[in-house]
């Protein structure tokens, strides 16, 4: 398990390492995607959001999974261009992953560790979790795949401050 949020690693779509250490200094919201989901829309609301903010230090970090209803069955390059095409996705998405089990990425492993879900389950329960960090890399809030990210504006505004 990583030490920190910092000292976390990911490849991107394109399969190329990822440090997080880049992030420093940054206000970061990882979801877990999904393209074939009821919660798919969401993408417009994050996008909007990324938008908004990333000109102010707002990173949004999209990791494809495939482990809740076979809903992200295509390779990162489909994914991709499913987001652009539908909901003009300019926030960067990474390798699919899965983010439960013996084969939970680290990334989601240290999330969960960090911030457990509604009554303290520690698993992911469902594409579009959310979890936002602030810019000192503390995991300050988790949010539920029904969570609009609308409604989390304000909570990345404060840390934006």
């Amino acid at each position: 398990m990583s030490a920190t949020f910092y000292d976390l690693k990911a490849n991107d779509k394109k399969h190329q390492p990822f440090d997080f250490s880049t992030l420093k200094g940054k206000v970061v919201l990882i979801v877990n995607v999904a393209s074939k989901c009821g919660f798919t829309p969401q993408y417009q609301g994050l996008e909007a959001l990324y938008k908004k903010y990333k000109e102010r230090d707002f990173v949004i970090l999209g990791f494809p999974c495939d482990q809740f209803g076979g809903q992200e069955p295509g390779n990162e390059e489909e994914i991709s261009s499913f987001c652009e095409l539908n909901f003009g996705v300019t926030f960067p998405l990474m390798e699919k992953i899965e983010v439960n089990g013996d084969n939970a990425h680290p990334v989601f492993a240290y999330l969960k560790q960090q911030k457990s879900g509604i009554l303290g389950m520690k698993r992911i329960k469902w594409n579009f979790e959310k979890f936002l960090i602030n810019r000192q890399g503390e995991v300050v809030s988790r949010y539920a795949s029904t969570t609009k990210p609308e409604s989390i504006d304000s909570d990345i505004e404060k840390l934006l401050v």
